[in-house]
């Protein structure tokens, strides 16, 4: 019965089945199986289907990697944001002042007078942080002004820019009319070069260096009731 097995085994190796495909029609342990078929030999075309079968068995296997973890993705944002309750003025209050202090341009002893400038890709972020401006600190719309900076290799999208920016803030589009270029490496590894690159918003408050120092008040005063100072 065992050297029927083996022979058949042989004869399905020469017909270029891979192991696995093997151990389907034959059972017998795969240490069995590789002492049976480890003399066997293979023709070029042989071991090129099995090549392109392990590719294939190794792509499938990413791919199932891949649905799993975005369904679990899934679920542990859905739950977390389940997790976060009813925001108040008082805590949009909080959010803004902690995302200057992240993000926010701040005076200097050797540069005194810094107005407010808040910069950022995130269109999240920089909807909130407006959000912020008005609710909470009552910045009238003419008062604020925005400022594109974008790639010099991006030149030509600088109307889509616009429009985006627009549809993100809510400003009409030549609100937008100051435009900064960055220059490029000729070396580098930036991966926002493609059609969802929008470079950044720089937010700016004018007259605002006074509210700027009172933002630094606030967040000094954070630190002291969290007695981190």
């Amino acid at each position: 019965m065992k050297s029927k097995l083996k022979d058949k085994a042989i004869d399905l190796r020469k017909q270029g089945l891979s192991y696995s495909e093997i151990l389907k029609k034959i059972p017998v342990a795969k240490s069995t199986l590789s002492d049976w078929l480890h003399s066997v030999g293979l023709s070029k075309n042989q071991k090129q289907r099995i090549t392109e079968k392990k590719l294939a068995a190794i792509k499938r296997g990413g791919e199932a990697k891949r649905r799993k973890r975005i369904e679990k993705t899934k679920k542990i944002k859905i739950k977390a944001i389940s997790e976060i309750g009813r925001i108040d003025k008082n805590n949009l209050w909080f959010m803004g002042i902690m995302l200057y202090w992240a993000e926010g341009a701040k005076e200097k002893e050797y540069s005194p007078g810094q107005s407010v400038s808040f910069s950022n890709s995130d269109p999240m972020m920089i909807r909130i942080f407006l959000k912020w401006l008005k609710e909470c600190l009552k910045i009238p719309e003419k008062k604020i002004s925005l400022e594109i900076y974008i790639h010099e290799t991006h030149r030509e999208r600088v109307k889509e820019t616009q429009k985006y920016w627009s549809g993100v803030t809510g400003f009409p589009e030549d609100k937008f009319d100051k435009i900064y270029y960055k220059k490029d490496k000729l070396i580098g590894n930036r991966k926002n070069k493609g059609e969802n690159y929008h470079g950044l918003v720089r937010i700016k408050v004018k007259e605002s260096t006074d509210l700027n120092r009172k933002i630094a008040g606030w967040i000094e005063g954070i630190c002291i009731q969290c007695g981190v100072v």
